[in-house]
């Protein structure tokens, strides 16, 4: 099941995809970063770079404004900290590990917010405890290749702003509406085409009791992509990590909920394609004007 909410684009002229529209404006270069490092990395330049640094920040400061507390979390995690959240064992070969020791780069801020309650008992009065974090993520994208190598949809390095809800078990399923309610908003607030899309069981990941994921439409690909998953974890994660909440006979477990506030990357990508004109300047969406510093739009000509 799906709902689509903002209207498709309709482009009288031949319309360019994200990374010809980033080559353009001398903003999106993915020869140096092969030099840097290999495929599948890039390097972002000029007004490119900044209105990538603007949606970071507009984000933040979108979901602090709703409640959440901005964190800061590191890069790098043991393993404990992914078994806790269910990448390891099962996902391993999508991750970066740090040559001799018991360290990986993290595949989302999922896993280092999530597990700062390892092993603790919060109150029940405290609830829910609601995080916002931005980081980039790693990921190796093993058995990916071959798909989506064009442009910054699929890299090894990318950037996400992540929302992490800790909550008492009965307040789960509203929570989720929540969570994914302020995803969107970003979405709409950018005004971006979208769609919400409820997974069936079959589709949900194995850690994951109800997952929605919200796709943003590309237009040179006339379908629309995954730019967050938003999902309830019951007690998967918690009883992994022992997160329990204080309660006056006995003490039980929380639940947890995580999803992409959203997709730095793919946020930027998609705005590039949805708000791009004839001559391939750029029209800054309103709310992020004065994140950069009042430009209204990115001309080639700048």
């Amino acid at each position: 099941m799906f709902i689509e909410k903002g209207g498709i684009p309709e482009f009288d002229f031949k319309i360019r995809d994200h990374q010809e529209i980033g080559e353009l404006h001398g903003g999106i270069n993915f020869e140096e970063s092969v030099t840097i490092a290999k495929s599948r990395f890039v390097v972002l330049k000029k007004e490119i770079a900044k209105l990538h640094r603007a949606l970071i920040q507009y984000m933040l400061d979108a979901h602090v404004k709703k409640g959440y507390q901005e964190i800061y979390v590191p890069y790098l995690v043991n393993s404990n900290s992914l078994k806790g959240t269910g990448q390891l064992p099962k996902f391993e070969e999508d991750l970066f590990k740090i040559s001799n020791e018991d360290m990986y780069l993290i595949p989302t801020a999922e896993v280092p917010v999530s597990n700062i309650f390892r092993n603790k008992i919060l109150k029940s009065e405290d609830l829910p405890i609601e995080f916002v974090a931005h980081t980039p993520c790693f990921r190796s994208e093993a058995g990916s290749y071959g798909k989506d190598t064009k442009g910054i949809i699929r890299q090894h390095q990318f950037d996400k702003v992540e929302l992490v809800k800790f909550v008492h078990p009965e307040d789960s399923v509203q929570e989720l509406e929540k969570l994914t309610g302020d995803a969107e908003s970003i979405l709409l607030d950018l005004k971006l085409p979208y769609r919400k899309v409820v997974l069936c069981s079959s589709d949900t990941g194995f850690s994951s009791s109800k997952t929605y994921d919200l796709e943003v439409w590309f237009p040179s690909q006339k379908k629309y992509r995954e730019i967050s998953s938003c999902s309830n974890f019951g007690d998967f994660q918690s009883r992994r990590m022992k997160i329990r909440i204080n309660q006056s006979k006995e003490n039980i477990f929380c639940h947890t909920l995580n999803g992409s506030g959203l997709a730095v990357g793919r946020t930027l990508a998609a705005i590039l394609e949805n708000y791009q004109t004839e001559d391939g300047s750029i029209v800054i969406p309103e709310v992020l004007v004065d994140y950069m510093d009042g430009i209204i739009e990115l001309n080639l000509s700048s």
